[in-house]
C-alpha cells in the first residue's frame, strides 16, 4: 500500500494515478510493493529529520528510510515540497514533473539504484526519465 501524508505543510493534490504509476514502477523493477509512506513536509521539518537521523545539517528534497525485505519494497519517504518548488523553478521544469521525479527517485533507491558516482547518477537519471515518460 502506498500512502501520502502531509506534515507541517498544506495538502496538495497529487497528479492522477500517481499511486498506480509508483506501483507499476516497482513491479517493472521486478520488485513487489509493500508499505510505502510518503510524508510531504516543509524544509524545516526535513532539515530536522536530516539532522536527527543522518547527522547532516543541510536542506534536501528527499530522505528515504529503507524497510525493504527481499523483493518487497517498504519505506518512509520524506519529501520537502518547498525544495521541489525551488528545484522546478531553478531547472525550468513543471512542479508536477519535478515532484514525480523525486517520488520515483526515492523508490529507485529502494530498488537498488544509487547516485554517488557519475555513472550511478547517470543511470538513476535515465531511470527517472524513463518512468516519467510513461506516466
Amino acid at each position: 500500500m502506498i500512502q501520502f501524508f502531509f506534515e507541517n505543510i498544506d495538502e496538495i493534490t497529487l497528479p492522477p494515478n500517481t499511486e498506480n504509476w509508483l506501483k507499476d514502477l516497482i513491479i517493472s523493477e521486478d520488485k513487489k510493493p509493500g508499505e510505502i509512506n510518503y510524508i510531504f513536509c516543509d524544509d524545516d521539518h526535513l532539515l530536522q529529520v536530516n539532522k536527527d537521523f543522518l547527522n547532516h545539517d543541510y536542506y534536501t528534497d528527499v530522505i528515504t528510510f529503507d524497510y525493504v525485505k527481499g523483493k518487497t519494497i517498504s519505506a518512509d519517504i520524506f519529501v520537502s515540497l518547498p525544495r521541489i518548488l525551488d528545484n522546478s523553478s531553478t531547472l525550468s521544469n513543471a512542479f508536477n514533473s519535478e515532484l514525480l521525479r523525486v517520488l520515483a527517485h526515492g523508490v529507485l533507491h529502494l530498488c537498488g539504484y544509487k547516485d554517488k558516482t557519475d555513472e550511478e547518477i547517470s543511470e538513476m537519471r535515465q531511470k527517472e526519465d524513463y518512468y516519467l515518460s510513461i506516466f
